[in-house]
């Protein structure tokens, strides 16, 4: 896939799983349980013991799958970001910006994520070739937050996480975020391996932002 249809699936999916497990065979287990329920976009950190092996594994056994998009998430550096690239990542996610994991992804043309806090941060982000930006922790902002950095910086695409569940993805929606980073209320079934349930909450998740969305369609604030 190209650069372009990654976002533009990114977007369609809407929610991005950010995935933290003890084990391989665990996150291959949480992933199915996911994609299950309609989640497609998953965010594989580099925290999970032998990470790559599971994005290589996900990436095979869903090869068919064009809409499933797994990617790689805590990617502090370019070494790191270069290993989950060739273990077949279609993105990469970090809780901080790095130019030189910026300039590799930019090379291969993946979509790099990265993670800020501060307008000043954000901006050079967009500088070196960021097209969405993390905001991280968002919940330490509020989805307010964004509607004021997105005043002067329309242009600027925000994918909040941190603290997103059903209660408040409308919040962050209307402020304007396409995409939703979601980890701890979409999988804390997965602690105590309820895989049923973690399918039910994915569904839930899943139905809650496509009825978000087509409100602001049918209002024609479609963002």
């Amino acid at each position: 896939m190209k650069k372009i249809e990654i976002l533009q699936a990114l977007e369609k999916n809407g929610i991005v799983a950010v995935l933290r497990a003890d084990s391989v065979e665990k996150a291959l287990d949480i992933i199915d349980a996911l994609i299950a329920g309609g989640i497609k976009s998953i965010e594989l950190t580099f925290t999970v013991p032998n990470a790559d092996v599971a994005i290589r594994k996900i990436t095979k056994q869903y090869t068919d799958h064009q809409d499933v998009l797994i990617g790689a998430g805590t990617v502090l550096d370019a070494p790191t970001a270069q290993i989950a690239l060739m273990s077949g990542a279609k993105f990469i996610v970090a809780p901080t910006f790095d130019a030189d994991t910026a300039a590799l992804c930019n090379l291969y043309q993946v979509p790099y994520i990265p993670g800020c806090m501060t307008v000043n941060e954000m901006k050079t982000a967009m500088q070196a070739g960021a097209e969405v930006i993390k905001l991280f922790p968002s919940n330490i902002v509020g989805p307010a937050f964004v509607k004021d950095v997105k005043a002067p910086l329309p242009q600027l695409e925000i994918m909040p996480s941190g603290g997103i569940n059903l209660d408040n993805m409308c919040d962050w929606i209307n402020a304007g975020c396409k995409i939703l980073g979601v980890g701890g209320s979409l999988l804390k079934h997965a602690e105590t391996n309820q895989f049923e349930k973690v399918t039910e909450t994915a569904q839930a998740f899943m139905q809650k932002y496509k009825q978000l969305r087509e409100a602001q369609q049918l209002r024609g604030q479609y963002v």
